[in-house]
């Protein structure tokens, strides 16, 4: 592991079996939790939602670690087989469990997927999902709630209204939360003349995310 201190974050170098993997801190100054996401298939840490909640979170007590697959850190553009991603994210875990504090495991789309998938192996005290991908656009049929379900910890859900990969309304009963971002789409972006302003929503999902993690024991 290889820390780069940049003011208050700190970038961490982490070597797994799928490759380096990297963490950026962004730390609370009296944390209770640490609140760990991972990226989608598509982009990175740059994603609007993973920026929003490192720029409000730490301010509730909860250190953010945004988590670079390795894929990701290696410059490549098409995501790794979810196999390849459960193990990058084993081998992210001591770190993320580092600071000695409970560890909420989260991520967006296929990063949801992830953190559902190894909650309950690594002992992860909740799971956020955020734009979780339930079906591919328009195979409702390829159903993933499985994985939603098998989470085994507490679990929240922020879904768009309008999320191609499935809108709230077609998510199965369980025992998880869900918050609806209206007219929001798998990225969280809304219509101009529709709805919520881009601001809105993104209020909507941070103070859905800090609400639940205030709650959480």
């Amino acid at each position: 592991m290889s820390p780069t201190e940049t003011g208050r974050t700190t970038t961490e170098t982490v070597d797994t079996d799928a490759g380096p993997a990297r963490i950026t801190w962004l730390p609370a100054k009296k944390p209770r939790l640490v609140l760990a996401v991972g990226h989608g298939a598509g982009g990175g840490i740059e994603a609007r939602d993973l920026q929003a909640l490192a720029a409000v979170v730490p301010a509730h007590g909860v250190s953010v670690a945004l988590v670079e697959q390795p894929w990701r850190v290696a410059g490549k553009k098409l995501a790794a087989a979810p196999k390849t991603l459960d193990t990058g994210w084993r081998g992210l875990w001591p770190a993320l469990a580092a600071p000695g504090l409970p560890v909420v495991s989260g991520g967006r789309s296929a990063g949801a997927r992830v953190a559902c998938r190894t909650a309950t192996e690594l002992g992860a005290h909740a799971v956020l999902a955020l734009s979780f991908p339930l079906h591919p656009p328009g195979r409702p049929e390829k159903s993933r709630e499985d994985e939603l379900l098998g989470s085994g910890v507490p679990t929240l859900v922020v879904q768009g209204g309008h999320d191609p990969f499935g809108r709230p309304g077609e998510f199965p009963p369980g025992e998880y939360e869900i918050t609806e971002v209206p007219y929001a789409d798998h990225g969280f972006a809304v219509p101009k003349k529709a709805g919520p302003t881009q601001d809105q929503a993104l209020e909507i999902v941070t103070a859905a995310v800090t609400a639940w993690l205030d709650r959480l024991p």
